[in-house]
């Protein structure tokens, strides 16, 4: 396997260090290969390659939400972390964080606005995940916490069968009709309703959805339980206090990384150098 961007980026700034280039040629080369990541996910996502990604977001939702113009549209996109955290239950308990998640369409312009890359590149940690499912085998893959449904259609686009899992009815209809509509057929389960199944994915992506959960000990068991051995779960296991984000109700990551280890489980990568995701592979043979 080649290695992933993050360890390519860090290859290159080290060369800055050994005098071999010089920064302004190893900056060059991060807006390359960031560039050719940019490409992968916005073709992937398109469905008209003569617009640009933030077109074709605006367009996608003008036609799930048609009683919005577009000023509107793009101030619910623009706006949506203020009205989150303005909807952000007063009592967070496991019951009322639920129904935040389950019912509120905010979620969906927040995670359409994100994955337009203007702000944060970090979505692109997808493509990565890809890269490493790519090198290994099996094609089996599921994204837990799936909102709405970038990273389902990134690996399908790739050869994927693909499984999206989420406690948002909301964002599961959604994430539905955009499969639907670009002729992707998936599985979907609502994590109020069913559990994941077993010994079934090769691979398993959980994208900045641990400081959001009420149980992250238990979910890798949920999760280890779902992957087949030898498999790999991708995700990010780290939030720093964000006063704009009262829904990042998880700090403290050492117990969900103490459980990983418990069960077996390996680091089979690890991103020093821009995102900070971690890939843990489930032994083979059952501890």
């Amino acid at each position: 396997m080649r290695p992933l961007l993050p360890d390519r980026l860090k290859a290159v700034w080290d060369s800055v260090d050994r005098h071999e280039r010089t920064a302004d040629d190893a900056a060059r080369e991060q807006e390359r290969l960031v560039g050719e990541h940019r490409s992968v996910w916005a073709r992937a996502l398109a469905l008209d390659h003569h617009h640009t990604l933030e077109q074709d977001t605006f367009a996608e939702l003008a036609a799930y939400f048609p009683r919005l113009d577009a000023a509107e549209l793009r101030a619910r996109c623009t706006e949506a972390t203020s009205h989150l955290k303005a909807d952000w239950p007063a009592e967070a308990g496991a019951r009322a964080i639920e129904q935040f998640y389950d019912a509120n369409d905010g979620h969906i312009f927040d995670l359409m606005w994100w994955h337009t890359l203007r702000d944060d590149a970090s979505p692109l940690a997808y493509v990565n995940a890809l890269d490493l499912a790519r090198a290994r085998a099996g094609r089996r893959y599921l994204d837990f916490g799936s909102g709405v449904g970038s990273g389902a259609i990134l690996f399908a686009r790739h050869g994927f069968a693909v499984g999206l899992a989420d406690i948002s009815s909301t964002l599961l209809e959604f994430a539905r009709w955009r499969l639907g509509r670009r002729g992707i057929s998936a599985s979907f389960i609502d994590l109020k309703a069913s559990d994941l199944p077993e010994n079934a994915f090769d691979i398993i992506t959980a994208m900045d959805v641990f400081e959001h959960l009420t149980d992250p000990v238990g979910t890798v068991d949920r999760l280890a339980r779902a992957l087949k051995p030898g498999g790999v779960i991708f995700g990010r296991f780290a939030a720093e206090p964000d006063a704009d984000r009262p829904q990042h109700i998880v700090l403290d990551f050492g117990p969900t990384l103490a459980r990983f280890e418990e069960l077996g489980f390996v680091e089979a990568w690890r991103d020093v150098w821009l995102w900070g995701h971690l890939a843990f592979q489930k032994p083979a043979i059952a501890v």
